[in-house]
């Protein structure tokens, strides 16, 4: 399953484009990552965002960034997974999605900020790129929780199989 999330991540980074206000664009990736975290849980959810998200680096050619995404987007999942669990992890519950949602992707501007500035050496362009990654983290945040709740029946008919 993780391998499946992994590669669903990968193909919504690279495939699905976000057209954001001001130009530019984000992508579904986060959308399919928090879902990955909902339903793996902190752990696997970290491979399979991490890794998925690494990947379509590597793919679309930004391989600077593929090592600060490994990291980024995997303590992202973990953060999402670990407060959804704290919350009950309720796939029908828009506020448990939402604040786990709000939180993983929290960790993902913050370490986005953080590579740019420290291993980039970006300086202020990395505070400018703040506002793209909040914006592609509301719209991971918003997707992920219309998506979860689409699939919940399928999400809980997996944890029953797993229990």
């Amino acid at each position: 399953m993780a391998a499946v999330l992994a590669a669903l991540v990968c193909i919504a980074t690279i495939v699905i484009p976000i057209p954001l206000p001001g130009g530019g664009y984000a992508n579904a990736g986060d959308i399919v990552l928090l879902l990955a975290a909902y339903v793996l849980g902190p752990g696997w959810g970290a491979a399979a965002a991490g890794i998925g998200s690494c990947a379509a680096d590597l793919i679309l050619g930004y391989s600077a960034y593929a090592p600060g995404t490994l990291v980024v987007k995997a303590l992202d999942a973990v953060a999402a997974g670990l407060v959804f669990r704290a919350l009950g992890g309720r796939t029908r519950s828009v506020p448990a999605l939402a604040v786990s949602g709000a939180a993983g992707e929290a960790v993902m501007v913050l370490g986005y900020f953080g590579y740019e500035y420290l291993i980039l050496n970006s300086g202020a362009a990395a505070a400018v790129g703040m506002i793209p990654n909040l914006l592609q983290g509301a719209a991971g945040v918003i997707g992920s929780a219309l998506l979860t709740m689409a699939l919940s029946k399928v999400i809980d008919g997996i944890r029953k199989d797993e229990a």
